[in-house]
């Protein structure tokens, strides 16, 4: 079964990924990632000191924070200006988890890494975006703090990024944007590594259980969907040097 795309996509075809870096000049890192519609504004801040709860370890820390502008749906949103709501929550742990399963803490010594996400645009997939983004801010705080002498080598172990997949009318789909995301029967986000290690697979069914094999043509779907998102960033890691 066939079905037909924004733009003509095949089912197996990611989104247009573009990574532009330095968009945020003072910031250790940064760049604006967009896929499709959808734009996220990834900036990395280097800040000596860790939480005191940390101190004892000897370690740095990375974490991440998450927002959508008012302006980045269709209807405004309105700013979460008493905290984080549950969804932004989520998502924010989410990016932190899956930058700290790629980087070695004891080679930051006492310093915090900070990757502030905040969607411009949103045309689904803003998570899986936010990640991929987020790794290459942090790349470039990475070189940044090696060129300031601050670490003696990169914290960074290998590239993480995200990509969305799903079953929409029975067929799996890669890189679902809003209108697929919304009617989708299945909606997965698959976080991983370049070595091929899995950090995070979140799979939920709308309506009936999915099963076994679907789940497996939908982890294959997304290994290949990330292998452009880490050409991607390995390009955009490129032209910045």
């Amino acid at each position: 079964m066939t079905r037909e795309r924004t733009g003509g996509r095949r089912a197996d075809q990611a989104r247009a990924v573009t990574i532009e870096v330095g968009v945020a000049p003072y910031a250790e890192g940064s760049c604006l990632i967009a896929t499709g519609d959808t734009r996220v504004l990834c900036a990395a801040s280097v800040t000596q000191g860790v939480e005191r709860w940390r101190e004892k370890s000897g370690a740095g820390w990375v974490t991440a924070e998450y927002a959508l502008l008012p302006r980045a749906t269709h209807t405004r949103t309105s700013r979460e200006r008493t905290g984080a709501k549950g969804r932004t929550q989520e998502i924010q742990r989410l990016i932190g988890r899956s930058l700290r399963s790629v980087t070695d803490m004891t080679r930051l010594g006492l310093y915090t890494v900070t990757v502030d996400c905040d969607v411009l645009q949103a045309d689904g997939g803003t998570r899986t975006a936010a990640i991929t983004g987020a790794y290459v801010a942090l790349a470039l705080a990475s070189e940044w703090m090696l060129a300031e002498g601050i670490v003696e080598q990169s914290p960074l172990l290998e590239p993480v990024a995200a990509v969305s997949v799903g079953l929409v009318d029975g067929v799996a789909l890669l890189d679902l944007d809003y209108g697929e995301d919304s009617t989708a029967q299945v909606d997965m986000n698959v976080v991983g590594t370049k070595s091929g290690g899995l950090v995070e697979v979140q799979g939920t069914a709308e309506g009936d259980p999915f099963r076994r094999e679907q789940l497996n043509a939908l982890l294959d779907l997304a290994t290949a969907g990330l292998d452009t998102l880490f050409a991607a960033q390995a390009r955009a890691l490129t032209t910045r040097r």
